[in-house]
């Protein structure tokens, strides 16, 4: 009897372990702290373990894995199996992406922008581009177009962002450069102190990362209708990661994905942007919109050649971009068609 129970506690101690080895826990690398970014990010995570009983897990780690310029470095080296970046923090490290943050691009929506990206992802050239990392993209992040919060004077013309000093990524530092402003490239766990210590005048930012960086705390203004463009903030996977999973994990996975991005697309409709008018409204914050005839002039002068330059530079370095680009633009034109 002793040993039958001896036995029976053996076998039953080495199912367990034998159950715990067979768990998949994946390392997630994104920064800041929890905000509308990030939702889908967790709504994959609270899917993943809801399909496979908790046997699949995502653990989302706010910067306590990479900073966000080298997630894509972690992701290349099996550092962590997934990650979130943002193409505009080094555009030399993945070239394709930036197409969808070339200025005045015409994105108009968050479903437009979801759709956009998720073709964009799909296309050999970028997935190629992607490879050289050992990334696989998985979902985008969807974001209006980025405006600018700033203290001082409001730029209530164009001419007046002549010498001023703001954060803005990729297309949209292009755009600001042709206006005579100066941009700089920071990530945004650097802006609240690059803003307060007027290394930056101005900072542009979707509305949930203004509120989630702090930036609107000691603002004076924000422009909302310049809308010169936006950031591609992908979530990708670690290649030899999501091969090695077995089928029901992939499932549960690549499963989520549309629905995830659904809770995220209406979570920023619903909750952040709910949020935005009354948390400017409380500080004081004014309000800047500019007329239709400053705004055509605006992307008039900057879009076309930022266009050009793009596909220039990008040929040089061995993509096919004129390809990407009349990719891009023909997919919005089918898109808005659509809508």
């Amino acid at each position: 009897m002793h040993n039958l129970l001896s036995y029976t506690a053996v076998a039953a101690i080495s199912l367990a372990f034998a159950g715990e080895a067979l768990a998949t826990e994946w390392n997630v690398s994104v920064w800041g702290k929890r905000r509308a970014f990030t939702e889908h990010v967790e709504k994959l995570a609270e899917l993943v373990s809801e399909k496979t009983n908790g046997e699949f897990t995502l653990n989302v780690s706010y910067g306590g894995l990479s900073n966000e310029r080298e997630n894509l470095d972690g992701i290349s080296i099996g550092a962590f199996e997934m990650a979130q970046f943002c193409a505009g923090y080094h555009p030399d490290k993945n070239p394709s992406l930036t197409v969808l943050e070339l200025p005045f691009l015409g994105v108009e929506t968050l479903e437009q922008e979801r759709a956009l990206s998720e073709a964009l992802y799909a296309h050999p050239a970028v997935r190629a581009d992607l490879a050289r990392w050992n990334a696989v993209p998985l979902m985008p992040t969807p974001m209006p177009q980025y405006n600018f919060v700033g203290a001082g004077d409001a730029p209530r013309t164009l001419d007046d962002y002549k010498g001023l000093t703001v954060r803005a990524l990729g297309g949209i530092g292009k755009a600001m450069e042709a206006v005579g402003a100066v941009p700089t490239s920071m990530s945004a766990t650097e802006v609240r102190q690059a803003m307060d210590s007027g290394v930056v005048k101005a900072v542009s930012f979707a509305p949930h990362a203004h509120m989630a960086f702090s930036t609107i705390e000691n603002a004076t203004w924000w422009t909302e209708n310049l809308n010169p463009g936006t950031v591609n903030c992908p979530v990708v996977v670690n290649a030899d990661a999501l091969a090695a999973l077995g089928d029901a994990e992939r499932e549960a996975l690549l499963g989520s994905v549309e629905e995830a991005l659904d809770y995220y697309i209406d979570y920023y409709k619903n909750e952040t942007m709910a949020a935005w008018g009354p948390a400017l409204a409380e500080r004081g914050i004014e309000v800047i919109t500019y007329d239709e005839a400053t705004l055509d002039s605006f992307s008039g002068t900057v879009a076309g050649p930022a266009a050009a330059a793009w596909i220039k530079d990008n040929t040089a370095r061995g993509l096919p971009a004129q390809e990407i680009y009349d990719f891009v633009t023909a997919k919005l034109a089918d898109l808005k068609a659509g809508s």
